[in-house]
């Protein structure tokens, strides 16, 4: 749980794929024809709820993450993680937090390494990583495919003792 000023509490709550998340539209999220290979991958996922100062709750956004194997040892597991969030709390800080909030549980659960990767168009995204304590990495050049075509992509981490 984590404040934001003049908004509320923000928190994270697992729920099941099935679960409805906030809608959210987004040019980065335009896949077109999906693999089904990529079906297969299985995705844990978090409601972004914000607590305000009369008690509402509201859902905000949701999470994802999956494993990476960076080598065959349990130390070369990490996770990926990505957001969406709700246009009218865009700007507010949620994105940074709620990043930060999740990169610390997956901490805790004895992941060293947790990954994010973004579009190097997508700066609002690029400075919520920097405020969720996470450190750029490189480009991934062609990386994505999506319906308009190839992107690179931005490959950002928060490693467990190093980041904060």
């Amino acid at each position: 749980m984590s404040t934001i000023d003049d908004l509320g509490r923000l928190t994270l709550r697992p729920i099941g794929d099935d679960h409805p998340r906030p809608h959210s539209s987004s040019p980065y999220e335009d896949w077109g024809q999906m693999a089904d290979e990529a079906r297969s991958v299985k995705h844990r996922r978090w409601l972004v709820e914000l607590t305000t100062g009369t008690g509402e709750v509201l859902p905000v956004g949701d999470l994802s993450a999956h494993e990476v194997w960076h080598g065959p040892t349990p130390g070369s597991r990490c996770m990926n993680i990505g957001i969406s969030i709700a246009e009218e709390f865009r700007g507010q800080g949620v994105g940074g937090v709620a990043q930060a909030l999740l990169a610390a549980s997956l901490h805790s659960e004895g992941f060293v390494r947790v990954e994010a990767s973004t579009d190097v168009t997508n700066v609002a995204e690029q400075r919520a990583l920097v405020k969720a304590g996470f450190a750029y990495e490189g480009t991934l050049r062609s990386a994505q495919a999506r319906r308009d075509g190839r992107h690179d992509l931005q490959l950002w981490s928060h490693v467990s003792g190093i980041d904060s």
